[in-house]
């Protein structure tokens, strides 16, 4: 529900100037805050597939794998941070995995 509405939420954030972090570096790129070390979205589907791939083929349940995504990052968006007047510290920029320009 919140990623199907994730659009009308930052939004709705931005029109309040709240800055927000998402878990998602695709709402960072797509105007929020920040991503605080989330996985891509795009990795969730590979993983989701590969599962049901297992359980189509005729495999327990209980012998499926747990699998996790293996990549997350920090990803911040300045241009954000200063429509909604917070100050990133140049550290915190150093850190972060991508910088929206």
């Amino acid at each position: 529900m919140l990623f199907a509405n994730g659009q009308l939420i930052m939004d709705r954030v931005s029109a309040l100037r709240l800055p927000a972090i998402y878990q998602w570096a695709e709402m960072a790129e797509g105007g929020g805050l920040a991503a605080y070390y989330g996985p891509s979205i795009t990795q969730i589907p590979d993983i989701t597939i590969r599962q049901a791939a297992m359980l189509f083929r005729g495999a327990k349940t209980a012998d499926i794998p747990v699998e996790q995504p293996t990549n997350f990052e920090l990803v911040i968006n300045p241009k954000t941070a200063n429509a909604v007047a917070v100050t990133v510290p140049p550290t915190l920029l150093a850190r972060a995995d991508k910088v929206i320009e």
